[in-house]
């Protein structure tokens, strides 16, 4: 029986992987600190990742030791490399079980903007795990950067995506689903389609999913910008919906200040969108500017009209030749397993 304890926060990036892996084990346990609707018949076990109150870290460290006393798991796997992973490494000191640390992005890609104690902290995680897993090769590199010793113990590998897409004709709509912060600049996305149809493009649309902090200041922009009948803010959206609207745009906008390998680019390029993207290392492994999207230098440019300059067909057919290839579900669960196989043999 081969068992595997997955820790990570309530995000859906952690409930995506063990959507991704849970069928090569014989049993899973997931520790987080939310247990979303639906997962309670899985056994989910519900944590506490705060170091903060060194009493309450203590506390956590002994919580995550009874957890793989009790569970005894052939290969822990923890996402992020943040608090999450530190404990669960010190609460793993004394068994010694194969231990997976994946990196989601900001975690390492931002680190230079962080306390010098949580550079320090990733250190000691990327230094003390088995092996490493990250999306993007750029993220990779960082952590070599922060950690050479790690070099040969890296796994490049995303969560992949399901195919849903049924080609059909595109409607002209903009389609932004990132998270309403600042580090996404959803209101460069919305300066930038005011610049679009202004020239003549008036009969465009530009949909925004999510939310966050910053819905409030992103609507009173829309308006101020008379851009009220123009602009649609539809909320958090289910999976079904966001399929939908992948499909129905022509053009997929993200442009956040850092990113590793977007899930939702993915998902874009897959659906027949013209990507519309930062000037970042991650987003330039997967998209060629002026080839298969738009890589945008500066958001004074026009960088919605250009988006329209792009031989269309092209695109749809590279970006679906490499979502094939390297960003589908299957093939990335292939390399975890693998990596997992490795561990215990």
């Amino acid at each position: 029986m081969i068992k595997l304890l997955l820790i990570g926060s309530g995000s859906v990036h952690t409930y995506n992987y063990f959507n991704l892996v849970k069928d090569y084990f014989d049993e899973v346990r997931v520790v987080t600190d939310r247990i979303h609707s639906g997962y309670e018949k899985y056994g989910f076990v519900k944590g506490d990742f705060t170091i903060k109150d060194p009493a309450k870290a203590l506390k956590n460290i002994r919580f995550i030791k009874d957890q793989i006393s009790q569970f005894k798991p052939d290969i822990i796997h923890v996402q992020q490399a943040n608090s999450t992973a530190f404990l669960t490494i010190r609460a793993n000191a004394k068994f010694k079980i194969p231990l997976v640390l994946t990196a989601w992005g900001s975690d390492i890609l931002m680190l230079s903007e962080r306390h010098f104690l949580i550079r320090k902290m990733a250190g000691y995680n990327l230094s003390h795990a088995d092996y490493l897993t990250a999306d993007a090769a750029f993220v990779g590199d960082k952590m070599v950067d922060i950690v050479p010793e790690t070099k040969n113990k890296i796994l490049i590998a995303n969560f992949g995506i399901e195919p849903f897409y049924q080609p059909a004709a595109k409607e002209n709509i903009i389609y932004s689903n990132r998270l309403h912060k600042e580090l996404y600049r959803i209101d460069k996305v919305i300066m930038g389609f005011a610049r679009f149809v202004e020239k003549a493009h008036d009969n465009w649309k530009l949909v925004i999913a999510a939310d966050g902090d910053k819905t409030g200041d992103l609507k009173k922009l829309t308006s101020d910008l008379k851009l009220n009948d123009r602009v649609e803010f539809i909320g958090w959206v289910e999976k079904a919906k966001n399929q939908e609207m992948y499909s129905r745009a022509k053009i997929f906008v993200s442009v956040p200040r850092s990113d590793a390998t977007a899930i939702s680019l993915l998902e874009a390029m897959h659906a027949g969108c013209i990507p519309v993207v930062s000037d970042l290392p991650a987003a330039r492994e997967w998209i060629n500017d002026g080839e298969n999207g738009v890589i945008v230098n500066s958001f004074d440019e026009d960088f919605f009209a250009r988006a329209l300059t792009l031989s269309y067909e092209k695109l749809v057919a590279k970006n679906k030749s490499i979502i094939d290839k390297k960003g589908l579900k299957s093939i990335n669960r292939e390399k975890f397993i693998n990596l997992y196989d490795k561990l215990l043999h």
